[in-house]
Order: structure tokens, then C-alpha cells, then sequence
């Protein structure tokens, strides 16, 4: 009989992605160890083993979460860094942001969850501020900050409505945001 080694981390993983996957699919209040045991094909006590508690699962997948976003707004930046017109550029990034609804409903559930717990609003800040940095680069302070605060409401707008903002009327806000001539 042969042993099979089990590889923590790998393991550990995978309970982050189930618990990633199923956030936007039941809610951060839907989310059960017994549901992630289940996507992530593991044994229930596998999920207990690796985090205590549901909060320390919801906090470890909503990094993960956060991490994405993160890595988002770096290509991003990349876009915007060579794009010929900013708010062209952003009409683009957003408009293809704003089609992804699992994208939306797990940012939606990362917000959420930061406004009903304090120790997570540092990740939900991530991506606001992150955007704000991003945008004050090519825009200044003021207009990067209204611009963010335009996209976080363009997100709700778009989740609620189960349908995007039209690109013009982003083209419309963003260029009178950022102070640009729509094209």
C-alpha cells in the first residue's frame, strides 16, 4: 500500500480559492466551512484545521480578493502609463471591469464586509485608495479621488442593475471628472 503525502500548503490553498469562489456565488454571510470543504475537495476538518474560524477563512479569502484587485490596478497602471489619453484609457479599463459580474459581486462582498467589520476595512480600502494613487499620477489628487469614487459607484450601479453603465455615459462622467473633452 502506497502512502500519499499530503502537501499543506497546497491544501491550504485550495480552501482559499473554494472559499473565492463561493463568496460571490452565497455572500461573505452565506460562506460555511461545509461549503468550502466541499468546492475545495477536502474533509470538513481540513477547514477547521487551517482556520480556527469562519472569520479567519472569510479574512484570508477576501486578501486573496484584495490581492487580485491589486494586481488589477497594476495592469492598469501599465495602461494608463502608455495609453495616449487617460480618460479614454479608463473608459476602457472600467467598461471591461464592469463586465465581469463575479468580479463585481466579490468587490461588493469585499465592501460590504469591510463596513461591518473594522479590521477589514484595510483590505476594502485597497482598492479605492489603490485607484486613487493610480489616477493622481495622470490627473492630480482631487480628480483621481473623485474618479474612484465615481467607479466605486459605477460597480454598485452596474451590480444592481445586472448591466453595466453604456461607455458613453462613462465617457461622459469620466471626462467631466477629470476635467478631459469627451470624444
Amino acid at each position: 500500500m502506497s502512502h500519499v503525502r499530503r502537501n499543506p500548503e497546497e491544501r491550504r490553498r485550495r480552501i482559499i480559492e473554494a472559499a473565492c469562489e463561493l463568496i460571490p456565488e452565497v455572500g461573505v454571510a452565506g460562506l460555511t466551512h461545509r461549503l468550502v470543504a466541499a468546492r475545495a475537495g477536502v474533509p470538513l476538518g481540513a477547514t477547521t484545521y487551517y482556520f480556527r474560524s469562519l472569520d479567519e477563512l472569510v479574512e484570508a479569502a477576501l486578501t486573496a480578493a484584495a490581492e487580485f484587485n491589486t494586481a488589477i490596478l497594476h495592469e492598469w497602471g501599465e495602461a494608463l502609463a502608455t495609453g495616449s489619453d487617460v480618460a479614454d484609457t479608463l473608459v476602457r479599463l472600467v467598461g471591461d471591469y464592469l463586465q465581469d459580474h463575479v468580479r463585481m459581486r466579490t468587490w461588493n462582498e469585499l465592501y460590504a464586509a469591510g463596513g461591518l467589520r473594522p479590521e477589514l476595512r484595510p483590505l476594502a480600502r485597497q482598492w479605492s485608495d489603490g485607484l486613487t494613487d493610480l489616477l493622481t499620477r495622470h490627473v492630480g489628487p482631487a480628480s483621481a479621488r473623485a474618479a474612484a469614487v465615481f467607479i466605486d459607484g459605477a460597480l454598485l450601479h452596474a451590480l444592481i442593475h445586472d448591466r453595466p453603465i453604456d461607455t458613453a455615459t462613462l465617457r461622459r462622467s469620466l471626462s467631466a471628472i477629470l476635467g478631459a473633452r469627451p470624444a
